[in-house]
């Protein structure tokens, strides 16, 4: 007998033999055999709770004789593990578990409210579906229902109704287990009375620590800044004289709405609630789901590749949902994966093409017109390059790839929005395009050791930040960062801190070795062993991190994985969206490389070495380069941009909405959004992840314009359809020939700050100022309020004093936010990269670049 068969667990439920591993549950074994049993509490993702009882089943247990002896009263199935020979009688077949169950489905529905037609759950609510087949016929409960005041303004986007909850504690479960935020918990005991005049000791609710419920009293100096003050409390109160416990509450604990700072993943509470008592401000009553289509889809906000839903109505996006994908996010999404989804189609949309009259005014003009613009001024400029950005899916990467190739003759492309190394694009070129998929979900979940280096998980990607904190509390990973500071994403991860100011990081890594003479990096490399380094693309902006992450894999046999930021980068790296490198990661430089592209694409390919986008902007500003950009925003490209925009002999944007560069270019082509085309995209795994089209729509893709003004100039693209992108893709997706040489460069200079001066380190929040969050008010509420961290030893020598403001000054700009003191090297200053009330671009100051901070005087 082998030793998979000697842990199953042989058991029977409503007669039907069962086998299951042992520690199975009861109620999923009852699956296993496809036998049903109603629940609320339980979720195969949650630790069981047993809290609702509505999975009551009668059980059977051998006894010390052998004999078989039903227990004294039934068990919650949720809640109770197999033992052999047990036998399990469900509702279906013992009377016992029935009236269990309708009893305790009697007793959930006392105080419920029948307010089914107006709930935003009514249609797909369990409840409602399960009072109907495991509930009474007529309701005996003939005293007033007990009622609260509602809705409670959980955070800006989470509001509570507390009549509708029925105590299953999902919702605090999810919060507590998963996201690691326990900011929504249950409180009191009983059942309490049903109005407040009447008692003073409340019944059993969840909330965010109201203090009316716990009878605390908020007392003097609790802030209470809000913006929106209408249902904030229990009573209508602030929301921070009324919530969390008494006693003053920081700038670094405070989101943008005045509130103590949620969870980036509350959404997900909405949706594994059973009933209707967590309701979505954005969604709330503005649609019920027998009104929906749904159709699955992809997210666009980072390169997680997380699974969703998007339901529909009248052509009109009403809510996103996460999708059921357990190789990926599993079932759950990030807040602004749920929301963030009406930039889309927001009132700046961009409808008809616009092109540049002799006035210098955009103006709107036919197709045709402005292809012929745009074709005549690409033919008098000669010369041009295309700005891809990060926000495409694969087949429209493709198509930019080929037009830059095939019609535009040059290589003169990049996807990065950023400043570029050479080191940069040969890590790249030799250790992440082409390699298929390589580290997972999964393998980072069970890998002996993570080590995080450019990359904060639950700020740049959410679903790798769940899936870390799943496998620490599992035990079966561990995690370290690399980083000025611990965060509270790397301290809810459980994450040992590997201190690193901005420029040393090269060295700190070297320093990564079994002989090492400091423990904690001896003890690092040793877990190291098997594991997994996650990259950011943040690492490339100090000189030799990238060479020394390599060197670190190399001594330790850890595996790589590049963790870019946004969804489409991975796909426009395999595209050939790069100057270095054509589909399939091959090499530009590489003959045979070329004539392989040119044999698919019937045509020759230039053997002059491409401009990356800095090179690009710098012949732009000099006046030598035609510029062709696709979601790209003013404010992420270097900062010769908007001069280089000004500068160019000629500019052509394909955009879904107007933006400050849309606004400087000489003929504008519209473009459809995500949801209003299909693609692919491919996240950070190397997983594909096609998504198909959810609305039905006149506006072209991005290849389909490329397709019409390729025809403008003179050539065909040939790419009329995704099956033609495809078959082409996969052509030359598969390359065998020489790679690009690993990076090898030492690290550079340490900064060194005078007094006054300190190293800039940044990087953006999950929740920012970025436009593809626009039109979404309640969602920007849950943000992390701005701040600047500094050290203590750097507040004292600079007599800055706690919860004060700072000044934050660079080569052409400064930034004033609250100071918060933390534990990092001295003389080291982090900003949020992109917050409403801080642009680290407008400091014109690099990371890693010397800054000067002063204390603001307060008046």
């Amino acid at each position: 007998m082998t030793a998979t068969e000697t842990d199953l667990v042989n058991i029977k439920v409503d007669g039907q033999d069962v086998s299951v591993p042992q520690g199975t549950l009861i109620i999923r074994a009852a699956e296993q055999a496809g036998i049903r049993i109603p629940r609320f509490c339980d979720h195969p993702l949650l630790k069981p709770a047993g809290a609702c009882r509505q999975c009551l089943v009668e059980v059977a247990r051998p006894g010390r004789d052998g004999n078989l002896a039903k227990g004294p009263k039934p068990v919650a199935s949720c809640a109770e593990a197999v033992s052999p020979g047990m036998e399990v009688y469900t509702q279906a077949t013992s009377e016992v578990s029935e009236k269990a169950q309708h009893g305790i489905m009697e007793f959930l529905l006392i105080n419920h409210p029948l307010d089914c037609p107006i709930c935003d759950k009514g249609g797909e609510c369990p409840l409602q579906n399960q009072a109907m087949s495991d509930g009474r016929g007529k309701s005996r409960f003939t005293d007033i229902k007990r009622t609260f005041p509602k809705p409670i303004k959980v955070s800006s986007q989470i509001l509570l109704d507390r009549d509708r909850c029925i105590l299953c504690q999902r919702c605090t479960r999810f919060q507590s287990e998963i996201a690691g935020d326990a900011f929504i918990q249950l409180q009191g005991r009983g059942g309490g009375s049903a109005g407040y005049e009447v008692h003073g000791l409340h019944g059993s609710q969840i909330g965010n620590f109201d203090a009316s419920i716990l009878d605390f009293d908020s007392g003097d100096g609790v802030p209470t800044q809000v913006l929106d003050e209408q249902n904030s409390g229990p009573h209508g109160e602030a929301g921070l004289m009324v919530g969390h416990a008494p006693g003053p509450i920081g700038d670094a604990e405070l989101d943008e709405s005045g509130r103590p700072f949620s969870s980036y993943f509350s959404g997900n509470t909405i949706q594994i609630c059973p009933v209707g008592a967590l309701t979505s401000a954005t969604y709330r009553f503005r649609a019920r789901p027998f009104d929906l289509v749904s159709v699955p889809s992809v997210t666009e906000h980072d390169a997680s590749g997380s699974d969703i839903r998007v339901d529909f109505r009248r052509g009109t996006v009403m809510r996103r949902l996460a999708g059921n994908d357990p190789e990926v996010n599993e079932e759950w999404i990030t807040d602004k994966d749920r929301f963030a989804f009406r930039w889309q189609n927001g009132d700046d949309r961009i409808t008809v093409p616009h092109v540049r009259d002799e006035n210098g005014a955009l103006v709107p003009t036919s197709w045709a017109d402005a292809m012929d613009v745009a074709a005549r001024g690409l033919e008098k400029a000669g010369k041009a390059g295309i700005l891809t950005g990060g926000r495409l899916p694969l087949e429209d990467s493709y198509a930019y790839s080929k037009f830059a190739r095939t019609v535009l003759k040059t290589n003169n492309i990049d996807f990065r929005t950023r400043e570029t190394t050479e080191e940069e694009d040969r890590f790249l070129a030799s250790s992440v395009v082409g390699t298929g998929l390589g580290v997972t979900y999964r393998e980072i979940e069970n890998a002996k050791h993570v080590l995080l280096v450019g990359l904060e998980a639950e700020e740049e990607c959410g679903s790798i930040f769940l899936r870390l904190r799943k496998g620490v509390r599992a035990k079966t990973t561990s995690v370290s960062v690399l980083a000025p500071f611990a965060t509270r994403g790397t301290l809810k991860m459980a994450g040992t801190l590997v201190t690193a100011a901005p420029g040393t990081e090269p060295q700190v890594l070297n320093a990564v070795s079994e002989n090492s003479d400091r423990e904690h990096l001896k003890v690092l490399a040793e877990r190291l062993n098997g594991g997994v380094i996650l990259v950011g693309e943040r690492a490339s902006e100090t000189p030799g991190t990238l060479t020394a992450v390599l060197d670190l894999a190399e001594r330790t046999g850890a595996r790589i994985a590049w963790v870019p930021r946004r969804a489409g980068d991975r796909a426009a790296l395999e595209a050939g969206a790069v100057p270095f490198l054509l589909p399939g990661g091959r090499p530009v430089s590489d003959s045979q490389a070329r004539v392989d592209a040119g044999v698919t694409w019937n045509d020759s390919i230039t053997d002059v070495a491409g401009l990356n986008t800095v090179g690009m902007l710098e012949e732009a500003q000099a006046g030598n380069l035609a510029l062709i950009t696709a979601g790209v925003e003013l404010v992420d490209l270097p900062a010769l941009a908007p001069e280089a925009l000004k500068s160019a002999p000629f500019v052509i944007s394909l955009e879904v909405r107007r933006s400050n560069i849309t606004a400087q270019a000489d003929v504008v082509f519209p473009v459809a959004p995500p949801v209003e085309k299909g693609g692919t995209f491919i996240n950070w795994e190397g997983r594909e992840r096609p998504f198909g089209q959810v609305l039905t729509s006149t506006a072209l893709t991005d290849r389909q314009v490329l397709e019409e003004l390729a025809e403008e100039l003179g050539y065909s693209l040939d790419l009329p359809t995704l099956e033609s992108v495809h078959e082409e893709y996969r052509e030359l997706v598969e390359w065998d020939g020489a790679r690009v040489e690993r990076p090898r460069v030492a690290g550079g200079a340490i900064p060194a700050p005078a007094k006054s001066e300190a190293v800039l380190s940044t990087w953006h929040l999950m929740i920012d100022d970025g436009r593809l969050q626009d039109f979404e008010p309640h969602l920007a509420g849950t943000a992390h309020r701005a701040i600047a961290r500094i050290s203590p030893e750097t507040a004292k020598e600079l007599r800055i004093e706690r919860d004060s403001l700072i000044t934050v000054t660079g080569k052409t700009g400064s930034i004033t936010v609250p100071v918060v003191l933390s534990h990092m090297p001295d003389r080291v200053v982090w900003l949020p990269k992109k917050s409403p009330a801080c642009h680290v671009a407008d400091l014109g100051t690099a990371p890693g670049g010397i800054v000067t901070i002063t204390a603001e005087v307060n008046s």
